[in-house]
This record gives C-alpha cells, sequence and structure tokens, in this order.
C-alpha cells in the first residue's frame, strides 16, 4: 500500500492530537489530584477529623515538600522519560487511595508527600515532552490544550468532591474514589508515553551555554515569587469562602470557578502569544493575578474571593505555559534541566507559603496580611522578568550554533 504526504500528514496529526489529550490526562491527575485535592476536601476532613487550618497547612506544606524534593530529583534525571511518567502516574494514584485506606495525621502527611514527589515528575517531564513535540510542529493550541489539563483536573476534582459530599459521601470515601478514577485513566495514558516517544538526548554542555546560566537566574526567582505568591489563595480559597457564607453549595463555587479559569485560559493565552513574547504574557499575568490575590484583603465579601479565584485560576496556569516554553528557549538543549530548576524553585516558594500560614493563622484571625504579602511578592517576580527580546535573542543564538556545528 502507497502513503501520499498527505496520508503522512494526517496520521502525524491524529498521533499529536492522542499525545496531547495524553499529556492533558497527565496533568489533570498531577495538579487536579496529586497536588490539589485537598483543597476542596480539606473543609470536610476539617469538619469530620476537627483538623485545624494549621494542621491542613501542615497538609499542603508536606504536598509540597514532596514536589520540591522530586522537582530536585528531576533535574538529576535524563532518561527514560517514558517510563518516569509511567511510574509517577501509578505512585500519584496510589497515594490518593492511601489516604482514603488510613485514619491518621501522619499517614496523611506522608501520603501526601509522596503525591507532591509524583506530580513534580509529571508536570516537568510531560510538560518537556509536549512542548519539545509540538512547538517544532507550530501546535500552539495543542500545546494549550495540554496545559489545560491542571484547570481541567481542578474543575472536575471540585465538581465531583461537591457532588460526593452532596451525596453523604464521607472525606475518605472521596479520596478512595479519586485514587481509583486516577488508576483508569493510568492505563489510558500508559500507552502513549512509550520508548518511541522519548524525546532524543540532549547534546553535550558547551562552555557558552554554561555561562548563559546566569540569565537563567531571574526566571527562576520570579518563578519561586510566583508559587508563594499564589499558593495562599489557591490552598484556603475554599476555607475563606466558608468564613463568609458558611456550609452550604455557595461556599464549594470557589474551587470550581478556580479550575474553570485555569481551563479556559490556556487557550486566551496560546492566542496572546501570537502577538506578544512569552515573557510579556507572563509579566501581564502576574500582574494580573497580584491584583486577584488582594482582593480579598482589601473588599469583604463573597464577590471578591470568587474574584480571586478567577484572576488566580485564570492566570497561574498562562505563566506556567509560558515559563515552560520560555525554558525551551533559554534552556536550549538543558531545557528540562531548566524546567526543573523552575519547579524546583516554585516547590520552595509555594512551600513557604501554607509554613507561613501555620505560624502566622491564629483563631479569630484572616488571611489579609498574607494576601498582601503575596500579592506584593507577585509584583516583584514581573518585574525581575528580562525582557521578552532576550528570550528570542537566546533562541536565534542557539539555533545559529546548532547550525555552526
Amino acid at each position: 500500500m502507497r502513503y501520499t504526504v498527505a496520508d503522512q500528514a494526517d496520521t502525524s496529526e491524529r498521533s499529536d492530537k492522542a499525545y496531547a489529550i495524553a499529556g492533558l490526562a497527565g496533568l489533570a491527575l498531577a495538579m487536579g489530584v496529586g497536588r490539589f485535592a485537598l483543597t476542596p476536601i480539606f473543609p470536610l476532613m476539617q469538619s469530620e477529623a476537627s483538623l485545624s487550618i494549621a494542621e491542613g497547612a501542615w497538609l499542603a506544606a508536606g504536598n509540597y515538600l514532596g514536589y520540591l524534593v522530586g522537582a530536585l530529583a528531576a533535574f538529576g534525571v535524563s532518561r527514560r522519560p517514558s517510563m518516569l511518567i509511567r511510574a509517577a502516574l501509578v505512585v500519584n494514584a496510589a497515594a490518593t487511595l492511601g489516604i482514603g485506606v488510613t485514619h491518621t495525621f501522619a499517614a496523611w502527611l506522608a501520603w501526601r508527600c509522596i503525591a507532591g514527589v509524583a506530580s513534580a515528575f509529571l508536570l516537568v517531564f510531560i510538560s518537556a515532552a509536549c512542548v519539545q513535540r509540538l512547538a517544532p510542529r507550530g501546535r500552539p493550541m495543542l500545546i494549550a490544550a495540554v496545559f489545560s489539563g491542571v484547570g481541567a483536573g481542578i474543575f472536575a476534582v471540585g465538581g465531583l468532591v461537591f457532588a460526593l459530599d452532596a451525596f453523604g459521601v464521607r472525606s475518605s470515601g472521596i479520596w478512595l474514589v479519586l485514587g481509583t478514577l486516577s488508576l483508569v485513566l493510568t492505563v489510558f495514558v500508559w500507552p502513549v508515553f512509550n520508548e518511541r516517544t522519548d524525546a532524543a538526548r540532549g547534546v553535550p554542555m558547551t562552555q557558552r551555554i554554561a555561562q548563559r546560566r546566569l540569565a537563567w537566574w531571574p526566571v527562576i526567582t520570579s518563578y519561586g515569587l510566583l508559587g508563594f505568591g499564589y499558593i495562599v489563595p489557591a490552598t484556603f480559597l475554599p476555607i475563606m469562602a466558608k468564613s463568609v457564607v458558611g456550609d452550604g453549595w455557595m461556599f464549594a463555587l470557589a474551587w470550581p470557578a478556580f479550575g474553570f479559569a485555569a481551563f479556559v485560559s490556556t487557550f486566551a493565552g496560546a492566542y496572546a502569544a501570537r502577538h506578544a513574547s512569552g515573557l510579556g504574557v507572563w509579566r501581564t499575568s502576574q500582574s494580573v493575578m497580584a491584583l486577584g490575590v488582594a482582593l480579598p484583603a482589601l473588599l469583604p465579601g463573597l464577590a471578591p474571593i470568587l474574584a480571586a479565584a478567577i484572576c488566580v485560576g485564570g492566570t497561574f496556569m498562562v505563566i506556567t505555559m509560558s515559563a515552560m516554553q520560555t525554558a525551551t528557549q533559554f534552556g536550549a538543549a538543558h531545557a528540562k534541566r531548566l524546567m526543573a530548576a523552575m519547579t524546583a524553585a516554585f516547590a520552595a516558594g509555594q512551600l513557604a507559603g501554607p509554613v507561613t500560614v501555620s505560624w502566622s493563622i491564629e483563631p479569630g484571625t484572616g488571611f489579609s496580611k498574607l494576601l498582601v504579602t503575596a500579592a506584593a511578592s507577585l509584583l516583584v517576580g514581573a518585574l525581575l522578568l528580562p525582557r521578552g527580546r532576550t528570550a528570542e535573542h537566546h533562541a536565534c543564538v542557539d539555533s545559529i550554533s546548532r547550525k555552526a556545528s
């Protein structure tokens, strides 16, 4: 049978779409379940197990500590990304099931830490694999679809938790449902990430690239400040909403709103990137996030909390997508290492957030001071970002260098 160029192009397009869908599902599991499932479930655990906000902060911090460990480990790993993605998917599901079958705070803390390690591996290696495959083929909307998986996961988990709670399912049962669904989705994602789809090995480090690593630090630092700035609302939005309106469906809106905004925002971000540099989109998005984080501290009521959910949810994945694409330009052949370094900085920043909450929150006090501090850190991070042409210049230099060698 003879295949035409059109047949080959059609096959390639279908393959790219399947890869993007697998990346979407993988990030949905990594972030919607592994990272952020605690956020909508914690108010239920709080009422069932009499957990304090400080204990919730430590559970979040355990997850973020695992995320930091995973990011640092990913920095030193360069082989068999498909094997690492598959293993991380299984570990993520197992850790989620583990919370449902254990009943002590220490066990929950350990499982959340393990889930954090798995989610860091998934974010780094799925992002790198998908961007490096789809960007050279001119597939910006497929890249947007991959990163929309984070918002889709958050939205789906938030809606599912709300529905299961309405039917009287306890928090332990919800964790078991999420773990089971994670295993089912892993079965579908498993065949897509295989040895044939692994990215080619990078070229050896050159002195030019090693020297240019100094230019990585403003980007890494900004991404770390993002981690601290967004994590307080990202962890405690439902608790803030509940403190305003009490129990009921109204307070449960905050987290699904956050996830839906994150889901649709990546496509808007991909469109905006056609008319502005990736760093420009990142800078603008981080400034909008700062405004959203500050709103609940400046204005009373549920409306500012929902506005914060939309502002933060509608920008944090645009920033992540822009950051990972910027890493492919700044990092060149070592993009995965830069992605891992940025993710580690992000993890350190977000680890500092709940730890700060656990130390500073006392009964009867609110989040206002922390929100103002978080907003200020986001603005500082936006100002640290280099001009957009810098990344474009590096990309051109790398291209010329590769051709010359």
